[in-house]
């Protein structure tokens, strides 16, 4: 065996090759063993890993190989999120096509990944590009179709006029796109939409089954997102029509308050109630430029609020009053009905319009104290608790107690009564690009849409199109592919040519690996049954919000059409922490970008790895750092002299792990590698802390160099020395298993570390046989001595008063006490 550890000899190769020919990765359903699904959010093919997928890929690769040596089956599998508009971009760019541009990235990037050693089952591998893939998710569209889960509006958009795409509010940053930077604008486009709203009240409610299994930040976000509000509803007819302005609010109590009416620019009425006047061209100027403002900006405190009068009133429900009708910037189309009943003398925001356009003011909560305030001497709005009055009947009410009564008398009197709003709004899935797939709907004149037959699934995305990037989707030049004949009359009928959101795509990718290639159905029900749901889940915190609320609500639709029968996707949820160069993540544009290529190449995949995982706790940031990685790269160096070292006496000796030897330097080892078993066991399973699971090895390790091998001796040494030995590089194998099956293999094992059960301890070899106990006098440390763990009370005083350094600093004191900690501290009080 050579002393010197070298990965770049092939070594890490010939594990991979080995892992690759035994199928040792693969899986199918065993009733036998205990199943565990372990999954990593899959990569977009975007050419070249960086150091945020080694991380991520790491964590789960040391937890699947850990759960397979403890005896699970586990499925870890990998695919590909291969469509979307960053490969469109590039083909351009690159003058090449999507397709070729996304497999020629793919095939690069399963390379690196399986020369990381990552144990996936690569048989399941799938690309969300291939029509055997998105052919089942333009079925479950129709079948959501065919529930009216799905619709088709005209709504308000975010457009990147140079990706000639929809964004959704998450991906205009700062007013630009997140792909190209070019400012986004707003307009109104046809689109189709899934009613996610359908399940805001289950994806709320069942944050709280997911509890301790996923980070609380993650729930709340959710929880925030979905945005649940109990109030009431209360209907305003317009005056002079049949029409009426629905308003979500949860101060019903201030209805007799109400004296203007405040819409969103996007608002439909807006437009249909200036129509006509000779406010129509100032009110569509107004909306114009008010809806291409940022969001974020228009409802922040800071913002300047202003508004514009639309040419129509409507009628408050209780008093009769005619409000004026105003589009504001204020007022947002995404919370509520996009309409606010403005009540300017409890609301600081309404008083400041209102004090502004010089609209009536009208007090209905006053302070006990002062029941007969007026607007005239209010310099600013009264939002504290009080009573009711100019309220008719609810005079003298506690405003607060008042909301039911008052919400009930609005049932009561058919103006509205108690309802709900929600933040969570339906989800736009239509996207004007080329590269994604085909919505399948068929219009006809005739027969009006129509949703593509089941049995002409899949649309194919035509690849012969030229892109140009100019204009909108090149699918409606393809004369050939969009025009068609309608499934119903026959006729002459035109395809959609919008493709849908990526998220579509994800949101279902983790069902399918159960059975990626069954050509029967979306998804096998005997494979989808044994091995959903996801048992544990990792991924960017970035994608709290959108992909995993998307995930878990395609998941419930596919449960409420027969496919599957767990609620949730999945069951636990790591978030990992960003990777952190130079004060900031890694970026090309900040020129910060480690190549995980190059730090394979000159240290091997164990040594990179190991730094990953070592260097800080999953769910926290990573400052990279290459002190770091050369320290990893010695550590494996270390471990690999230690098998060096004692390879010739432990060399074909069995393993000793249950007897004490009466030697105390062995016997003291094997404790601590019962201990150290423990601890990996411990920090890996239950917590994921697999910085600290490092870190017990590393001692163990030193615990092993602690002994030279000329004092182990007799056979019976040589079998502790065996069982240590053997444990540490046991142990470490899920995080370096390269290196970790090579010293099996030189020790005498043939088959992979994989095949074996993980190491076991003995509770009793993990319980401490002497602590170490500081000893202060008043307070200060003036010793550290041994005890036995279970010394007692008089044993440690008198152990502690004996001690030479104590004597010394309470000659010529009276001991007065001594407090006495179990195991920890013995404090001497002495004047």
């Amino acid at each position: 065996m050579n002393a010197k550890y070298d990965p770049t000899t092939g070594m890490e190769q010939h594990w991979q090759a080995v892992w690759e020919e035994s199928g040792l990765f693969q899986v199918s359903e065993d009733d036998q063993r205990p199943k565990f699904y372990l999954l990593e959010m899959f990569p977009y093919p975007s050419g070249k890993i960086h150091m945020g997928h080694v991380r991520n890929y790491s964590i789960g690769d040391v937890l699947s190989r850990f759960m397979t040596m403890r005896g699970y089956n586990v499925l870890h599998p990998i695919g590909w999120d291969a469509f979307g508009m960053p490969a469109e971009n590039a083909a351009i760019q690159n003058q090449s096509h999507p397709d070729d541009w996304t497999r020629e990235c793919i095939r690069m990037m399963r390379e690196q990944l399986t020369r990381l050693g990552y144990s996936y089952d690569w048989s399941r591998e799938l690309s969300t590009c291939d029509p055997e893939y998105y052919r089942w998710e333009q079925w479950l569209f129709t079948k959501m179709y065919e529930r009216g889960m799905v619709y088709n509006k005209r709504s308000y958009v975010n457009w990147c006029p140079k990706c000639n795409t929809v964004l959704a509010n998450e991906q205009v940053v700062d007013g630009g796109c997140w792909r190209c930077n070019t400012q986004v604008t707003v307009k109104q486009q046809q689109g189709w939409f899934f009613r996610i709203t359908e399940y805001a009240d289950e994806l709320l409610e069942m944050t709280q089954q997911l509890g301790q299994n996923w980070p609380e930040r993650v729930l709340t976000m959710q929880r925030n997102w979905i945005g649940k509000s109990k109030g009431a509803r209360i209907i305003f007819k317009i005056e002079g029509g049949e029409e009426s302005i629905d308003v979500f609010t949860t101060r019903p109590d201030t209805i007799f308050g109400a004296t203007f009416m405040v819409l969103a620019p996007e608002h439909p009425l807006v437009e249909e109630l200036s129509k006509g006047t000779q406010h129509e061209q100032a009110v569509r100027e107004f909306a114009t430029r008010v809806i291409l403002e940022d969001k974020e900006k228009r409802t922040s405190d800071e913002y300047e609020k202003e508004g514009i009068f639309v040419g129509a009133h409507c009628i408050n429900p209780f008093t009769g009053f005619r409000m004026p009708i105003y589009a504001a910037n204020f007022v947002l189309m995404d919370y509520g009905s996009g309409a606010v009943m403005s009540v300017p003398t409890h609301d600081q925001r309404d008083f400041e319009f209102a004090k502004r356009y010089g609209l009536e003011l009208k007090v209905v909560i006053a302070p006990p104290d002062d029941l007969d305030l007026t607007p005239e001497r209010m310099s600013e709005a009264y939002v504290d608790e009080g009573l009711l009055v100019n309220s008719g009947k609810f005079n003298g009410m506690n405003n607060l107690d008042a909301i039911e009564t008052i919400t009930a008398e609005l049932a009561k009197i058919g103006c509205g009564g108690e309802s709900f709003s929600y933040r969570l709004r339906d989800w736009g899935v239509s996207r004007q690009r080329y590269w994604g797939a085909p919505i399948p709907i068929i219009y006809c004149e005739d027969c009006g849409t129509q949703t593509v037959p089941i049995d002409q699934l899949p649309v194919e995305l035509p690849l012969d199109v030229p892109l140009t990037g100019e204009g909108g989707s090149p699918l409606e030049t393809i004369q050939g592919w969009a025009n068609t004949s309608c499934p119903k009359c026959g006729g002459p009928a035109r395809r959609e040519t919008d493709t849908f959101d990526t998220f579509v795509e994800s949101s279902w990718y983790f069902a399918r690996y159960c059975s990626p290639h069954y050509d029967r159905g979306m998804v096998d029900a005997e494979a989808v049954g044994y091995w959903m749901p996801v048992d544990l889940y990792i991924g960017g915190i970035e994608h709290a919000i959108l992909h995993l609320l998307y995930a878990r609500f395609f998941l419930k639709v596919m449960r409420d059409i027969g496919l599957v029968e767990v609620d949730e996707p999945f069951t636990r949820l790591l978030t990992q922490g960003m990777v952190i160069k130079d004060g900031s993540k890694m970026s090309k544009s900040k020129g910060n970008v480690v190549d995980p290529d190059q730090i394979i190449s000159r240290y091997g995949a164990d040594t990179t790895r190991l730094f990953i995982l070592f260097a800080s706790p999953p769910e926290r940031d990573l400052e990279w750092s290459d002190a770091g990685v050369e320290g990893a790269h010695r550590f494996l160096s270390r471990v690999w002299r230690m098998v060096h070292d004692w390879f010739d006496v432990i060399d074909g000796v069995q393993p000793q792990s249950g007897e004490l030897t009466g030697e105390e330097k062995l016997d003291a080892l094997l404790r601590k590698t019962h201990q150290t078993i423990k601890k990996v066991t411990d920090d890996i399973a239950e917590r994921f802390h697999l910085n600290t699971a490092i870190s017990a090895i590393m001692e163990l390790v030193n615990e092993i160099y602690a002994i030279k091998p000329e004092q182990a001796v007799g056979p019976q040494a040589a079998a502790v020395m065996r069982f240590a030995v053997e444990t540490t590089v046991m142990l470490l194998s899920p995080f370096t298993p390269h290196i970790c099956d090579e010293l099996a293999n030189r020790l005498g094992y043939d088959d992979p570390l994989l095949t074996r059960a993980w190491p076991k301890y003995d509770p009793e070899m993990c319980i401490e046989q002497t602590v170490e106990v500081v000893v202060q006098v008043n307070g200060k440390v003036r010793e550290r001595i041994l005890l036995a763990a279970d010394a007692s009370r008089e044993q440690a005083e008198q152990a502690a008063l004996e001690s030479s350094n104590v004597q010394r600093h309470i000659e010529g004191l009276q001991v007065r006490k001594v407090i006495w900690v179990p195991g920890k501290l013995v404090n001497v009080v002495a004047k």
